[in-house]
């Protein structure tokens, strides 16, 4: 059967991705000491690092925020208890084979973060195991997936040219089936389904542990991998190095940073989201098609919204909530964390985190309040305090991940695989695990391994 990973390969290479191979690459450093520079200290950027110091090539790595992680980002809401949530990537899944080893090399425990999903649903309060899909749908979602694992590469492609709401409903789901798909889908993608496209869908879910590989967090905060990484690496990482121009000769490449520093080497590999691309002035200008790739592709817009309560009134470690509120979606973001206190994320996506991100903490608070307190009474009195992050307006991602919309796996992703001239590119946007911390390491390792063989 073809994996997730291997078919998204074929795919974009049967889209005209050009992915150069290793014997394309290879002789480049042969009789002197290369010089690497990578831009940004992401996961996929410290991945692409550390591959490149074990092979004793020169590296450094440029990174525009003033820490590291990207969008990697642990925030310790209550230092005295030590509880600490998620502002960025949250889930460490089954199969994500790569982030389990390096937490194994790091010695960084990892913690069950698999939750039971209540539901809120046109007024009435759902625990978990009392609601479900029909089994009519049941049944035939399990077909369709099948199906899928079963079909032909080709067949495969031709789904690229749908959103997955339309062919859920060109396949029997609708009425509460629909809704529901609608509430927990998006918030997998971090917009409607009606924007996502079907192939991208579907080949996750086909492919996906039972909890879609919500299951594992880092012990201490997804950021101490990062961080670990960095630290070992040490003065080679360079923070509050915004990257201005990137000029490319046949000799070579040559760095300069907004802070007026340059540096200069034989190859570039360029971690950060699409959206920072063409804020850099590349001299020879990037080719027209990767332009408009970059300005074609969307990055999810989600809000994190953390609430530090007195008292955990959810009771169930394990609990999340579905809704069909504006509020969407909850999870205990402290699962884990031994305290009498607990933090519950409220976590909006689209034009519902685009409002929700723009409001006062008061008016969030009555948000959530309108959407639990029919069931969970009184608990605007146990809450501490609350912290917000919209993904929307970060200065360099402009969202949490890429979103891949009907027809831009097949035509966009493609493009953005492509190396120009020096630089080769990486980043969870162009992973087979899209949107997830193991597609931006694993990226990065496969953008090292090109560049050094």
């Amino acid at each position: 059967m073809t994996t997730r990973r291997s078919f998204i390969k074929q795919s974009v290479l049967a889209a005209g991705g050009l992915l150069l191979s290793s014997s394309a690459l290879g002789g480049f450093f042969i009789g002197k000491k290369p010089r690497v520079i990578i831009l940004g200290a992401g996961l996929a950027g410290l991945s692409a690092a550390r591959y490149l110091r074990k092979q004793d090539v020169d590296v450094v790595v440029l990174e525009a925020r003033g820490r590291i992680g990207g969008r990697v980002f642990s925030h310790n809401i209550d230092p005295k208890e030590k509880l600490v949530t998620e502002l960025g990537g949250e889930w460490i899944g089954d199969h994500h084979t790569r982030m389990k080893e390096l937490c194994e090399e790091f010695h960084l425990p990892l913690l069950n973060n698999q939750l039971d999903t209540h539901l809120i649903y046109k007024g009435r309060y759902y625990r978990k195991n009392e609601w479900d899909y029909t089994q009519s749908w049941k049944e035939k979602l399990e077909s369709l997936l099948e199906q899928y694992r079963k079909m032909p590469d080709e067949e495969k492609l031709s789904l690229d040219r749908l959103d997955w709401w339309r062919y859920l409903v060109n396949n029997g789901c609708n009425g509460r089936d629909l809704d529901i798909r609608e509430l927990l889908d998006s918030t997998d993608f971090g917009e409607s389904i009606r924007h996502v496209s079907a192939l991208g869908a579907i080949s996750e879910y086909a492919s996906s542990s039972p909890k879609n590989e919500m299951d594992l967090k880092i012990k201490g905060g997804n950021g101490t991998l990062p961080e670990k990484m960095a630290a070992e690496l040490g003065d080679i990482v360079k923070l509050k190095h915004a990257v201005a121009k990137i000029e490319q000769t046949p000799g070579g490449v040559r760095v300069t940073c907004a802070n007026g520093l340059t540096f200069e080497g034989d190859k570039i590999i360029c971690t950060i989201p699409a959206f920072a691309l063409d804020k850099i002035d590349w001299q020879p200008g990037l080719p027209a098609e990767t332009i408009a790739a970059v300005n074609e592709l969307q990055y999810a817009r989600i809000n994190k919204n953390v609430l530090l309560f007195r008292e955990r009134f959810w009771k169930d470690e394990a609990f999340d909530l579905i809704t069909d509120t504006p509020a969407q979606y909850f999870y205990h973001a402290t699962k884990g964390q031994p305290s009498r206190k607990g933090a519950l994320i409220s976590y909006t996506i689209g034009d519902k985190a685009a409002v929700v991100a723009g409001q006062s903490e008061a008016w969030k608070l009555r948000m959530i309040q309108q959407s639990v307190e029919p069931f969970y009474k009184n608990i605007g009195g146990m809450l501490e305090k609350q912290e917000n992050y919209y993904w929307g307006e970060d200065e360099y991602s402009r969202g949490a991940y890429a979103m891949y919309g009907p027809h831009q796996i097949t035509n966009v992703m493609p493009v953005l695989k492509r190396h120009f001239m020096h630089t080769h590119f990486a980043g969870e946007h162009l992973a087979d695990w899209q949107g997830f911390m193991e597609g931006a390491v694993v990226t990065g390792e496969e953008a090292a391994e090109q560049v050094w063989m």
